[in-house]
C-alpha cells in the first residue's frame, strides 16, 4: 500500500490487452472519476483478478471500499491493482484482514516495503531516485536510494520510482507494475504528460517474450508536499531516466536472464522507421538466440533490419557491436571471430547500426532467450 493522506495528483497509463483486469477497469473509472487525484494505490502480487468475471470486479470493488473507509477517503480515491496467476478469484478474507494492519504500517518517505512486497518471479528490488532543484537553483542532482537522505534539501524535488516484472514484457505495456512518485507540484494534465513521455522512452522500448499481460500498469503521483515546482524540462529529464533504469532493472532480472543487449540505430530517414528497425532486430527469436550463445552471428541482425518494413540501403549500413565494426560499405568488414565473440558475449551488448539515410534516431532493449526462461514458463502455474 501507497498512503498519500493529504492526497495526491495521480495519472497512469494501463495494459492494451481486452482482457484487462478487474483492478486496471476499475482505476481507470475512478482515475477519469477523480480527474487525476488519488489518496491511496494497494496492490497485491500472487493474483491477477483477470479473467474472474463479475465476481472478481465485485472482489476488487470491496477490497477498494475497504481501504477507503481505513484510510479516510473517497471510494474513488484508490487505486489498485494485482499481478500474478490470470483466472484465479482474490482471497478476499485474507487481503480485508491484511488492511488495517497494512494500513498502519505505511512509513512516510519510503517505498522499499511496496517494491518487495509487489514482487511475483522477480529475483531483486528494483528502485531508482533522481533529485531535482526546485526553481530558482540549476541542473538535475542525480542520486541513488542509498544516499537521496543525507543529500535531499528543501531546495531539492525528489523523483522516486519502483517496478516489478521479469517476465510477460513487450510495449503498449507488458507484464510490469510501476509506481513513479514525486513531491512536485503538478496539474492533473501536467503530471499525465509527464508520464506518458517517460513511458514512451522506457517501458515501451523494452521486450523480454512479446506478451502483453492483464494488469500492466505504470501509476504517477505528485504530492506537492515539497510546496515548490520545479523546471519541467529538468523535471521531465529526471521522470524519463527513473523509468529508464527501472526498465533496465526488468530486462536484466527477465526470468531465466543471463544477458541483455540495446539496439540503436541512427542514421534513419524517419523517427518511425528508427523505431521499427530497433524493434524488429531487438525482437527477433534468432538475434535473442545469437545473444544467448554469445554467437556473433551478425547476420541475423543485418536480416532483422531487412525486413522492418522501414527504408534500408545495405550499400549505407554500417553495423557496430561495441567498437567493433562488422559490416559497412555493402560488405563485411575484416573482423577476426573470436573479436566479435567477446563483444557478443558481455554481460550487456550494445548493438549499434547506422542507416545512414537520415537524422533520426531510436533504441530498443531485450535480452537472450533461455532454456531457463522456457522451464520457468513452462511450470508457472504448478
Amino acid at each position: 500500500m501507497l498512503r498519500m493522506d493529504d492526497g495526491a495528483v495521480a495519472a497512469a497509463m494501463f495494459t492494451t490487452n481486452q482482457f484487462a483486469a478487474a483492478p486496471v477497469r476499475i482505476s481507470r473509472d475512478y482515475l477519469r472519476n477523480s480527474r487525476g487525484h488519488a489518496s491511496v494505490l494497494i496492490v497485491n502480487s500472487g493474483c491477477a483478478n483477470a479473467a474472474t468475471g463479475p465476481h472478481g470486479y465485485a472482489d476488487a470493488q470491496l477490497i477498494g471500499d475497504c481501504v477507503a473507509q481505513e484510510c479516510g477517503c473517497a471510494p474513488d480515491a484508490v487505486l489498485m491493482n494485482s499481478t500474478g496467476i490470470i483466472g484465479k478469484r482474490l482471497p478476499v478474507n485474507n487481503i480485508e484482514k491484511a488492511i488495517v494492519p497494512l494500513a498502519s504500517s505505511c512509513v512516510q518517505g519510503s517505498a522499499e516495503s511496496f517494491a518487495r512486497a509487489i514482487m511475483t518471479t522477480d529475483t531483486r528490488l528494483k528502485m531508482s531516485t533522481r533529485l531535482v532543484d526546485a526553481i530558482g537553483s540549476n541542473g538535475v542532482a542525480n542520486a541513488n536510494s542509498q544516499n537521496v537522505k543525507n543529500t535531499m534539501n528543501q531546495a531539492q524535488i525528489r523523483v522516486t520510482g519502483v517496478a516489478k516484472g521479469a517476465g510477460m514484457i513487450h510495449p503498449n505495456m507488458a507484464t510490469m507494475i510501476a509506481v513513479i512518485t514525486t513531491d512536485a507540484a503538478l496539474e492533473p494534465n501536467e503530471l499525465d504528460a509527464m508520464l506518458r513521455v517517460a513511458v514512451e522512452q522506457s517501458f515501451h522500448r523494452i521486450s523480454i517474450d512479446g506478451d502483453t499481460s492483464t494488469n500492466d500498469s505504470v501509476f504517477a503521483f505528485a504530492t506537492a508536499q515539497r510546496g515548490a515546482a520545479a523546471d519541467h524540462k529538468e523535471l521531465q529529464r529526471a521522470f524519463c531516466e527513473v523509468a529508464r533504469e527501472l526498465a533496465h532493472m526488468i530486462v536484466c532480472d527477465g526470468e531465466g536472464f543471463t544477458r541483455a543487449f540495446e539496439v540503436r540505430v541512427r542514421g534513419a530517414a524517419s523517427a518511425t522507421d528508427a523505431l521499427a528497425v530497433s524493434k524488429t532486430m531487438a525482437t527477433s527469436m534468432l538475434v535473442r538466440c545469437a545473444i544467448t550463445g554469445g554467437d556473433p552471428n551478425w547476420g541475423r541482425l543485418l536480416a532483422a533490419a531487412g525486413r522492418s518494413g522501414a527504408k534500408v540501403d545495405p550499400e549505407r549500413v554500417s553495423l557496430c557491436v561495441g567498437d567493433v565494426v562488422l559490416f559497412q560499405h555493402g560488405q563485411p568488414a575484416d573482423t577476426p571471430k573470436q573479436i566479435a565473440a567477446a563483444e557478443f558475449s558481455k554481460a550487456n551488448v550494445i548493438i549499434e547500426l547506422d542507416l545512414g539515410l537520415g537524422a533520426h534516431e531510436d533504441f530498443f532493449i531485450s535480452s537472450g532467450l533461455t532454456q531457463e526462461y522456457v522451464k520457468l514458463n513452462s511450470e508457472y502455474s504448478t
